[in-house]
């Protein structure tokens, strides 16, 4: 039945019209079931704005509303009020000034709830009202994780004396008893539900010399959850709790043990990966939560437009051996699941083998590695073969037999997918050659190396410009993308709310170095040489690197530089030269664009791509990070080029052109599709004959896909040239 406080919300919210009368009068008759109020079954349905109801309720009471999450609460008054009596009466203690204790509350204290705390606190008690949620949020942050569970244990009969069991470590008879207890399970339960609910990754439980510690992994950072000082009496029951829902053996704490543990919350199931070592203080333990089943996108990795073309086209190729490389937990293995996603149809048959296997896809066959009976990578790998698969995974390459099984698997007809632990995507093919992969082995049968790290993306809802960025970061972005000046540079940050955790930054997102080994390459590679000289060519071939990759995340405003600066190592390749000329200079000879052009991709004086006259419909316009403020002020023109090549092209137009600007291109190949790119305007110059302007432009971000594409058709149709004159 429903209490008088029911009666009255019930006739507040009816009075105000807020519900359908009978939804209202359905919500009433369920009220005061199972200590459910009136006001708790109207937020969880979202009948109302539980905000907005508390401040009317507020407003009816002559009591003042306040939002929990707007106030500090010094830890004085934290340590007056004792958490039992917090959370049994259900307030949160705001402040004690003259004589008085200020309360938030859900819902007025009756006189004798009023009395109780006045005798025992020896102050007059004030109250404020609140929301149900922002209380329970307020406690947990106050008084710490489990604080009621822990407290119950404690206070439980001879609850105490059984965890001084803990000190001797040959007492064992009394922990499944006590890791069975309703309250450890409930303790255990709502440490994995924060952590879910906090987009964690990892639980680390970690004891020291008096002390347990809990953090939680949220972005790829360590944080500190608020648990009471007291837990650490809990250490034994916790972990053996965790033990056995791992199917692991509690009696034995000498050893390193792993297991697994499938737990639901909410709709979704988790897969956690257990793993305890023994420290000198008592078994350290690490949960890394993996959800069963996950949407893998490609659209969503990140990836640029140009890149994910690229790789579409990779992972549609009938064999060839396709690397991503990176440290642990750099993404490679989500990247990888995502491509097998992508290509997975009923008509192919693909085999992983991995080293644990991370996520489950329907549909793929995958097999777990196990040193302990002899099944290794190679050895699985042999065994695949026998399966007749279209696709295999190898989850990691770690010595020259895998290595060898691999490249010969698909120099006979299969594609394959593996990963590589290096610092870039270069460093791939000599880490190979390195383990002793003969160099005309890995030319043959390598389609491309891709290298990744994690960085952390910025909060979408507290996102604002960073008025306190460096100078020197703009102009080092500036010169990393060859945008000549960094005046048009903005650099954003995260001021912190209660979506991403007053962090700052709410998930993460991948940046990636596609090094795609075209003919030039392969040829290089069966000379080997250094990664560096590798990279170099690479980028004269259009690669964009790691670190150009993120800057352009960061003018993007979807993460900040010092991400970037903590994943990427600095460029030691020679920066583009300022090829814009000085004040003053002649004009632009038609050849000189593609010289420039050059130099910027290749860093050298060596021309590497023939250059055509002839005309092609460019479309462009002027570059602006925010792509709404590019579409209000920049216009899009369209021109005829004068000259073209893979390095560059020059047109003519009557509009004004910035030097030094960065515009947006769209190429129209005839009887192809047309290629979008950036580039960085280098010179422009007045024309001789008309009012108007030659511009030339040298290509940033052109993929190598796309470069090859361009440079096919300006040697096809020089060809076609000298044919008609001959």
């Amino acid at each position: 039945m429903p209490n008088k406080f029911d009666d009255f919300v019930y006739r507040l919210v009816s009075k105000n019209a807020m519900v359908p009368q009978a939804v209202l009068d359905g919500f009433l008759q369920e009220a005061g079931r199972g200590g459910v109020t009136l006001i708790s079954l109207l937020a969880k349905n979202r009948s109302v704005n539980e905000a907005d109801l508390m401040r009317l309720l507020a407003q009816e009471l002559n009591l003042e509303y306040v939002n929990l999450k707007n106030v500090k609460i010094d830890k004085s008054i934290v340590d007056a009020v004792p958490y039992k009596f917090a959370w049994h009466y259900k307030f949160v203690p705001l402040k004690i000034e003259h004589n008085a204790l200020t309360v938030a509350v859900d819902f007025p204290l009756d006189i004798k709830t009023q009395d109780e705390l006045r005798l025992h606190f020896g102050y007059d008690i004030r109250m404020m009202i609140t929301t149900e949620k922002d209380i329970a949020e307020e406690l947990k942050k106050l008084y710490g994780l489990g604080a009621d569970t822990i407290e119950k244990i404690l206070a439980a009969p001879s609850g105490i004396d059984k965890i001084a069991e803990n000190v001797s470590r040959d007492q064992v008879e009394d922990i499944d008893t006590l890791a069975e207890d309703a309250s450890v399970i409930n303790l255990v339960n709502q440490i994995i539900v924060e952590a879910y609910r906090k987009r964690a990754t990892d639980i680390h439980i970690e004891p020291y010399r008096g002390e347990l510690k809990l953090r939680y992994r949220i972005d790829g950072v360590l944080y500190d959850a608020n648990v009471p000082a007291n837990i650490k009496q809990l250490i034994r029951p916790i972990l053996s709790r965790i033990k056995i829902m791992a199917n692991l053996n509690i009696v034995e704490r000498r050893l390193p043990q792993d297991g697994r543990i499938a737990v639901k919350t909410q709709d979704q199931v988790l897969d956690l990966r257990v793993s305890f070592i023994p420290t000198p203080y008592g078994e350290s333990v690490v949960l890394r939560m993996l959800p069963t089943m996950m949407l893998f996108n490609l659209e969503k990795l990140g990836l640029a437009a140009s890149d994910q073309k690229l790789l579409e086209q990779l992972i549609t190729k009938p064999h060839g051996i396709i690397f991503v490389t990176g440290p642990t937990g750099s993404g490679k293995t989500t990247t990888l699941y995502t491509c097998l996603n992508k290509i997975n149809t009923r008509e192919r048959k693909i085999i992983t083998i991995e080293d644990p296997i991370e996520y489950e896809m329907p549909g793929i066959t995958q097999i777990q590695v196990m040193s302990e009976v002899g099944l290794t990578f190679a050895c699985g790998l042999r065994s695949i073969l026998r399966h007749d698969p279209d696709i295999i995974m190898v989850g990691e390459v770690r010595d020259l037999e895998t290595a060898e099984i691999a490249i010969r698997v698909a120099l006979t007809g299969h594609l394959v997918f593996s990963t590589l632990h290096t610092n870039d995507a270069a460093s791939g093919i000599t880490r190979l050659i390195d383990i002793g992969v003969e160099a005309y082995l890995v030319a043959s049968s390598v389609e491309a190396f891709i290298a990744q790290r994690l960085v952390r993306v910025i909060c979408p809802f507290c996102r604002r410009e960073d008025p306190r960025s460096l100078p020197e970061v703009k102009v080092q972005i500036a010169s990393g993308l060859n945008l000549g000046s960094s005046d048009g540079v903005k650099i954003y940050k995260g001021t912190g709310c209660e979506e991403c955790n007053f962090t700052g930054f709410h998930g993460r997102t991948a940046i990636y170095e596609i090094l795609l080994m075209d003919e030039v390459i392969r040829e290089m590679v069966l000379k080997k040489p250094s990664s560096e000289n590798i990279k170099l060519m690479a980028m004269s071939r259009g690669m964009r690197t790691l670190r150009q990759d993120g800057w352009r995340k960061v003018l993007e405003g979807i993460t900040t530089p010092e991400e970037i600066m903590n994943v990427t190592e600095e460029e030691k390749y020679p920066q583009a030269q300022d090829l814009s000329g000085s004040e003053g200079a002649g004009p632009l000879a038609e050849g000189d664009v593609f010289a420039a052009a050059d130099k910027v991709s290749a860093y050298s004086n060596r021309r590497l791509f023939m250059r055509l006259d002839a005309k092609v419909t460019v479309h462009w316009k002027i570059y602006a990070p925010d792509s709404r403020e590019g579409d209000k002020l920049f216009p899009e023109y369209q021109s005829a080029t004068k000259n073209i090549s893979a390095g560059g092209l020059l047109f003519s137009t009557k509009e004004t052109v910035p030097k030094a600007s960065v515009l947006e291109l769209k190429i129209d190949l005839p009887e192809e599709l047309p290629i979008t790119c950036l580039a960085k305007v280098v010179r422009v110059a007045d024309l001789e004959t008309e009012k108007g302007y030659d511009v030339a432009v040298c290509f940033l971000d052109l993929s190598g896909a796309d470069r090859s594409r361009l440079n096919k058709f300006v040697i096809e149709k020089f060809e076609e040239m000298e044919n008609k004159e001959s």
